[in-house]
């Protein structure tokens, strides 16, 4: 019987990646991914600078991670590292080790039993909880949950009713800020995370725009100038709600942020799909300024002093408010939903059977900075995306602490130097995408 099977380096991700800072020493150059026959342990096989290989073996500890183990001495072949790795599997499986305990674990927390009553659950989260459309992404979140601090002891609660979008959106930016190698603590009582890697360290907290109150909501425009009313004024407004509650916090004043660059990551749940069209109002509102097209083909950049919705006019330009020079950069992935959490997921082969994805929108074309191409993808197993595509970073031009590009590689990087934007993509970087989930139906029998 083979007990270690190879596996991709996306499913690897998914299931033991995130212990790649906690094992970071056993770790070098990576040159293959192994999953044991009865699922209780992954492998790694790694290629060290002294031209030496050995298999770092990862076990699901009693917190539900999967962390180092144990770690086979080095030789000069893949082929013997590899057997050595498998004969400790045998003995495991013999033994009939399915845990490893580590001695640190908290208790292990459950997302998917519910904690609410019924009528309270949230629709997303009975979606993602027990929906065969995305049985992918619930094997993400639940392989990613175990690594994430339940800070204020509502995180289950909340995941399952109305605090749903708010806390997928922290669990996409702490998949992200992992994947870019960063060490991720959480700081009491905030803000939410301290992201800390090679180069540097910066604060990071996360907010939502959230829906208006039911019968608020206003119109949805029909035209084009409609559209840019609503976009430019009611849409900013969501924005400028929760960005200036957040500056309301002064969370640069805390101990543990002095001297450090601080950030506000910001989704957009104000309306179903919102956030696939409002990432340029966050723009405008974050820098006062709206980027026009004229007759001759040419852009010219509008001031804007003020937004008016309604019966209530508020000042545009975020970062050029009072106080709001401590923040030093605002972050937005329109991406940064359950679909991208179902598509990785997908990739990494936890996908069902009996449901395609399909990914289309539109990329920044790598040959045209200046443009972008339309796609179309079906997504299945070997599928690839990176948690930083879609990323964008704005950069605040009056920041006291601004933050280092270096910090968040592979986002798209905004700049206003008072009289132009500089905007630094990456080739590829996805603008705006949507996802179908299509049930397979199976024709009809004769």
């Amino acid at each position: 019987m083979r007990f270690l099977n190879p596996i991709s380096p996306t499913r690897f991700d998914v299931v033991a990646g995130l212990s790649r800072w906690e094992a970071r020493s056993q770790f070098g150059h990576e040159v293959g991914w192994y999953q044991s026959t009865d699922g209780s342990v992954f492998a790694v096989l790694v290629w060290n600078i002294e031209l030496k290989h050995h298999v770092a073996l990862l076990g699901r500890d009693l917190a539900g991670r999967y962390r180092w183990v144990h770690q086979t001495p080095e030789s000069a072949t893949p082929g013997v590292a590899l057997a050595a790795a498998s004969l400790f599997v045998v003995a495991m499986h013999a033994a009939g080790t399915t845990v490893y305990e580590q001695g640190d674990e908290g208790k292990q927390v459950d997302l998917f039993t519910p904690v609410v009553a019924p009528s309270k659950l949230h629709e997303r989260f009975k979606l993602l909880s027990a929906d065969e459309h995305y049985v992918a992404a619930r094997a993400v979140v639940g392989y990613l949950m175990p690594w994430l601090e339940n800070q204020d002891g509502n995180f289950v609660q909340q995941f399952q009713s109305d605090g749903f979008d708010a806390r997928i959106w922290e669990l996409y930016l702490f998949m992200m800020l992992r994947e870019l190698g960063h060490q991720v603590s959480f700081p009491i009582p905030a803000p939410d995370f301290l992201a800390t890697g090679d180069d540097g360290q910066f604060l990071v907290e996360a907010t939502t725009a959230n829906p208006v109150q039911p019968g608020a909501e206003p119109a949805r425009p029909t035209t084009k100038a409609e559209a840019d009313l609503y976009v430019e004024n009611f849409v900013v407004s969501r924005y400028s709600n929760v960005l200036l509650k957040k500056l309301e916090k002064r969370y640069w004043e805390l101990p543990h942020a002095a001297g450090l660059p601080l950030t506000i990551a910001v989704q957009d749940f104000h309306h179903q799909l919102s956030m696939t069209y409002s990432g340029n109002a966050l723009q405008v509102y974050l820098y006062g300024r709206n980027v026009d097209a004229v007759a001759d083909g040419t852009f010219v950049v509008r001031e804007i002093k003020e937004h008016v919705w309604g019966t209530k006019t508020f000042p545009s330009g975020f970062f050029f408010q009072p106080d709001a020079e401590n923040i030093s950069a605002v972050l937005f992935n329109a991406s940064g939903t359950i679909s991208k959490f179902n598509r990785i997921g997908v990739g990494a082969g936890f996908g069902s059977p009996n449901v395609d994805l399909i990914h289309f929108g539109r990329r920044r074309d790598p040959d045209d900075p200046s443009g972008g191409v339309n796609f179309s993808t079906q997504v299945t197993e070997g599928y690839e995306e990176a948690w930083t595509d879609g990323l964008n970073v704005f950069h605040n031009p009056r920041a006291k602490r601004p933050l280092d590009m270096s910090l968040i590689p592979g986002a798209a990087h905004h700049f206003w130097d008072g009289e132009q934007f500089t905007v630094l993509f990456p080739k590829g970087q996805l603008e705006s995408s949507i996802t179908y989930n299509v049930r397979r139906v199976e024709p009809p029998v004769p």
